[in-house]
């Protein structure tokens, strides 16, 4: 070891017997005098710059005995840091600190793979007065990741740094972050396990079973998505480990959204089906959003609150985004089919029951297959597989039979239902008529975003039934028996539509239905704007903000 440039021998004598038992970072911190910091001399004493009998110590932990010869090489005075120009959200200063919003994307201050272009830089450019604090990190008493944006207070003196140095590592300073994770956490968890230097990869944290530093989160759910892929958290940190809360997230199975070194884990490819969420989540989405601290000064106490940036606040609503699943039924010729024909023409993607019984009815289809196995040939034709006309007619005599049917069969159509709007969920709209709809109690699970009835007058549907199926009016009256009755099935339904019995009658309640259906998924995304809106205010407004702290100044 030896003096390079811009180096200096700070210290080099001996340890005297008062010197024993204490600490080799305390010891020198005492004889380099006030103008240097403990967490300095630690710095240095870590990167080999301090040795013990002439040979290089790299552990301020080590206890001296006395009678040990010690030096140590540092920085004395001027800053080899050159300014640079960069713009710097200010939220707050005085003559002891200031406290601004570092965007993503930006490094706190130099290490070996970022030497320039960092917020330090940008800080000595309008700060100049920070060049006599510290020729390594000047006024940076905590950090954030390059990629996490938000709230970062400095101080501009070092009697300032000292004191705010030590309330962060005794942990007397309040952080509150966001954080846009994979899944559905439970709603509020602790996470108390302890962290350190990854066995394997040096430049990852882990959470530890032995030898960890104990590292400690709280967090609570504030939003999750429809389907439960996505949740917003709240996270406050109790201790300042590096990675914190990217780590304890993703060890609970959670990983932040956009974390390329600690997620996704279990959630890789989230994006093949969110190609306009990928786009925003080009980093970790964790942002400060809340510092509540003591003035080093007159130890009042100041909060701060810093609303997320664009692209964070954007992705929830891309995240939320789905398709519109709607379920279309009425009762028999009450005009479905015409509706989703009508539906279908204003390309809107539609889904029939009927036609879907049809191809499992089909030669090697699956129903098919499965009524063979129970029935054997008695309904199945070789040229036709299911001979359909012999089936209706069965389950028309024997009810016992038709539920039998039936309860082979819908599970074949919701299953192919679940495919057809898995295939259409980049869509705006998807339509699936199904005639028992609200009978197969479809209607009460998660299947569809919400269920629309299609009304007619009885004489039309009657009409209807006999002239475009051939019913007779036994088999219409059966086949209508087997449906709840008109006004219970309607009111199982989110919204009517009333057929008027002709086609340009039905056409133009086609593009009122659509319009609704329009207006409901703008207010949906109107909702959960105005909901996260909330949460940024109501946070900021739980919290409280010190009187003169909203300020903000601009420094490009």
């Amino acid at each position: 070891m030896g003096e390079g440039e811009g180096l200096t021998k700070l210290y080099e004598g001996v340890a005297g017997p008062n010197a024993a038992g204490k600490r080799l970072d305390v010891f020198l911190g005492e004889q380099v005098g006030d103008g240097f910091s403990r967490g300095r001399v630690q710095e240095w004493i870590k990167i080999g710059l301090a040795s013990v009998n002439g040979k290089p110590w790299t552990k301020p932990s080590l206890r001296l005995r006395g009678g040990e010869n010690v030096c140590l090489l540092g920085r004395a005075e001027g800053n080899c840091l050159t300014p640079e120009q960069g713009d710097l959200a200010v939220l707050y200063r005085d003559d002891w600190l200031l406290v601004l919003n570092k965007p993503a994307g930006l490094t706190t201050h130099p290490a070996p793979s970022c030497p320039e272009g960092t917020l330090v830089h940008r800080l000595l450019h309008h700060f100049p007065e920070l060049a006599a604090l510290d020729s390594e990190r000047p006024g940076i008493v905590h950090r954030l990741d390059k990629d996490t944006s938000g709230l970062l207070v400095v101080a501009l003196t070092e009697r300032a740094r000292l004191a705010l140095a030590e309330d962060f590592a005794e942990r007397r300073v309040d952080k509150v972050y966001l954080a846009l994770v994979h899944g559905r956490p439970q709603d509020r968890g602790d996470i108390d396990l302890p962290m350190g230097r990854h066995p394997t990869h040096k430049t990852r944290m882990a959470v530890l079973k032995k030898g960890g530093r104990p590292a400690r989160s709280a967090y609570e759910m504030l939003w999750s998505s429809r389907d439960g892929r996505f949740s917003l958290l709240r996270v406050r940190i109790f201790t300042g480990r590096t990675h914190q809360i990217r780590v304890h997230l993703a060890a609970i199975g959670h990983p932040i959204i956009g974390d390329s070194v600690y997620g996704p884990g279990p959630f890789a490819g989230w994006d093949k089906d969110l190609p306009w969420a990928r786009l925003l989540a080009k980093r970790q989405m964790l942002h400060a959003h809340r510092l509540r601290l003591a003035h080093p000064a007159d130890g009042r106490e100041l909060v701060f609150v810093s609303t997320p940036p664009k692209d964070f606040r954007r992705l929830p609503l891309l995240l939320d985004r789905r398709v519109q699943r709607v379920g279309l039924t009425g009762m028999p010729g009450s005009g479905k089919s015409t509706l989703l024909r009508l539906l279908a023409e204003k390309n809107v993607s539609t889904f029939s029951a009927d036609k879907a019984v049809a191809e499992l009815y089909a030669p090697g289809g699956d129903g098919t297959a499965l009524l063979a196995r129970r029935f054997g040939e008695r309904f199945m034709t070789e040229a036709s597989g299911v001979n359909k006309r012999a089936l209706f007619q069965a389950m028309l005599e024997n009810s016992a039979l038709r539920r039998e049917v039936e309860e082979l069969v819908h599970p074949l159509v919701k299953h192919r239902m679940e495919l057809f709007f898995q295939a259409h969920q980049h869509e705006r709209l998807a339509v699936a008529e199904i005639p028992l709809l609200v009978e197969a109690g479809w209607e009460q699970g998660k299947e569809f975003d919400m269920v629309v009835g299609i009304a007619a007058p009885a004489y039309k549907r009657k009409e209807w039934l006999h002239t475009e199926r051939g019913l007779s009016e036994q088999a219409a009256a059966a086949l209508e028996s087997w449906q709840w009755p008109e006004e219970r099935k309607l009111s199982r339904c989110d919204l009517i539509v009333r057929n008027p019995g002709d086609l340009p009658g039905l056409r133009a309640e086609a593009g009122i239905l659509l319009a609704d259906l329009r207006q409901r998924r703008a207010r949906q995304v109107r909702e959960l704007m105005e909901r996260l809106d909330r949460l940024w205010r109501a946070s900021a407004s739980a919290q409280g903000r010190e009187e003169g702290t909203s300020s903000r100044d601009s420094f490009a």
